[in-house]
């Protein structure tokens, strides 16, 4: 605790001060938890990259462009003056007269409807937001899967090696009568079986290859780097965002506020809008000319049609518009749930992988042929632990993609994944 020395000299509100300060400096500080931090620069680089020559970027970009078109539109006036022009020849007289008409919104058709297509301007603006947020989740999933399926064809190869390695001794052993035909036997089916397995790898490996190539992602830049799975942070509860912040939200609260807007448009296209004219001209009656001037109102009757059904049509989509609302926040708090829950248990799983002793290939190969040299293990013991040795690594690296595919789908499912790749704010 600090020390306070109070002097008679110090005014009432200089002791206050001093007094203020002891305590707050005496209070430990707790300082907000960090969010995630950012995606290594390579990545984030690579990412931006494929985003900005794939062709969901200019689908992307050209719907943004549609949608501020129709808004600009929308603003424009609703109705636009026409020209009229008359010549009555009949009988004795000749009438011709030239005017201009123009029908006026009196009822505010062009505001809402330019509110209308602004609601529109969000909801492709959310749109957009959404495809690019799927886009990362796609891209950094087949990048996991990819340096996976590499992680897993170096280990099969080094099963391969290991397996071929033992059958080739086990021919030298049968040579010498060390073992019998049988053990040589299963130690060549254990070979072929080695390189059966091996085909697949590589085949997955093709397959990873090809989906990460198709969300834009570069082979030979990507392939290169390492998963820093370890630097990977723990789920965090103040970080889980609300559900307003999801693009999946916000697309859904976009459409029901265009949708009620077209409401106000459909109420509004009932009323009747009028139509002004004013025309000039001359009669010509035999030797006598005179100029004409006329004025006409005329106001459309809606009498067969009231267009009363696109007002229940419209109320009707915005009502189904605010309950897709209410579905997606049940779905977006449900998944966010999902996600943390998933990574926090393939984090945890992957921790405990690592720490396991039984993870190091190399170790234990060597330990099962000494074994198996000494006559401590049989043929069959030896190939049955060395596979499950092996399988062991195989779903070690399995286990790392999934904690990079949980760990992308929990920085969705908070509102994060955007920030983390580098690719907020971007178009």
């Amino acid at each position: 605790m600090l020390p306070i020395r109070l002097s008679r000299r110090y005014p009432v509100a200089c002791v206050t001060v001093v007094v203020f300060l002891a305590i707050f400096l005496a209070t430990p500080i707790h300082a907000a938890e960090s969010p995630v931090p950012l995606a290594p620069s390579g990545i984030r680089e690579a990412l931006q990259n494929s985003w900005r020559q794939h062709p969901s970027f200019r689908a992307t970009e050209a719907q943004l462009a549609a949608s501020n078109a129709r808004r600009d539109a929308a603003a424009r006036p609703l109705y636009n003056p026409s020209m009229e022009f008359n010549v009555n020849d009949e009988g004795p007289d000749r009438t011709a007269t030239a005017g201009i008409n123009l029908t006026l919104d009196l009822s505010g058709k062009r505001r809402v409807r330019r509110e209308a297509a602004e609601a529109r301007v969000d909801q492709a603006t959310a749109e957009a937001r959404l495809t690019r947020r799927d886009f990362t989740r796609q891209w950094f999933a087949g990048w996991a899967d990819l340096l996976t399926a590499i992680q897993r064809v170096g280990i099969g190869e080094q099963r391969l090696a290991l397996v071929d390695r033992f059958a080739d001794l086990a021919d030298k052993q049968f040579a010498a009568d060390d073992v019998s035909g049988l053990d040589r036997d299963l130690a060549a089916l254990a070979r072929d079986e080695a390189q059966v397995q091996q085909s697949q790898l590589e085949a997955e490996q093709a397959d990873a290859q090809a989906r990460f190539q198709a969300v834009g992602g570069a082979i030979d830049q990507t392939t290169s780097w390492e998963l820093p799975t370890n630097a990977l942070p723990e789920p965090s509860a103040q970080q889980t965002g609300s559900r307003e912040e999801q693009p999946g939200w916000q697309v859904a609260r976009s459409a029901a506020l265009a949708r009620s807007r077209e409401v106000v448009v459909a109420r509004r296209n009932r009323v009747a809008d009028p139509t002004v004219g004013i025309s000039g001209g001359r009669i010509d009656y035999g030797s006598f000319r005179d100029n004409v001037i006329g004025v006409s109102l005329s106001v459309p009757l809606f009498v067969r049609n009231s267009y009363g059904a696109e007002v229940i049509a419209a109320q009707a989509d915005a009502d189904a518009a605010d309950a897709e609302v209410e579905k997606v926040g049940l779905q977006l708090d449900v998944e966010r749930e999902r996600a943390i829950s998933n990574y926090e248990s393939s984090r945890s799983a992957w921790t405990r992988w690592q720490a396991s002793r039984g993870t190091d290939v190399e170790r234990r190969a060597s330990l099962l042929e000494r074994l198996w040299k000494q006559g401590e293990l049989s043929t069959a013991d030896y190939l049955l632990q060395l596979r499950q040795t092996l399988d062991t690594a195989l779903a070690g690296a399995e286990l790392e993609a999934r904690v990079w595919r949980s760990f992308v789908e929990y920085l969705a499912a908070t509102g994060q994944l955007e920030r983390w790749s580098g690719l907020e704010g971007t178009p």
